[in-house]
């Protein structure tokens, strides 16, 4: 897995659904997620943080893909403990409350 952060290629744009998305220098397409209303200043803010923690995402993506090869086997597709994976951290991970600061 290469540890090099992907650079967008190109300015971060909303798609049709409200996404923001952006191109990386890979030439893949990345959906960062609906966001809140926000105005220029603040959506380049955001993109930089995002930038910023591109190191430890690299770091949960190996983290997730070992896990996954470890429970993963006959009776476990790579599917279902994929969908197992989200729905854990979803839960571990929201604070249950949509307002509350991260």
């Amino acid at each position: 897995m290469d540890d090099q952060p992907i650079t967008p290629h190109a300015v971060p744009v909303f798609d049709a659904e409200g996404n923001l998305t952006y191109t990386g220098d890979d030439g893949r397409r990345y959906v960062v997620g609906p966001l809140p209303e926000l105005d220029e200043a603040n959506v380049d803010q955001v993109m930089q943080r995002l930038l910023a923690g591109q190191t430890l995402f690299s770091d949960l993506e190996t983290l997730a893909n070992q896990w996954l090869e470890q429970v993963c086997g006959p009776d476990l597709s790579r599917a279902a403990a994929l969908a197992l994976l989200l729905s854990s951290l979803e839960m571990a991970l929201d604070p249950g409350d949509d307002d509350a600061p991260a």
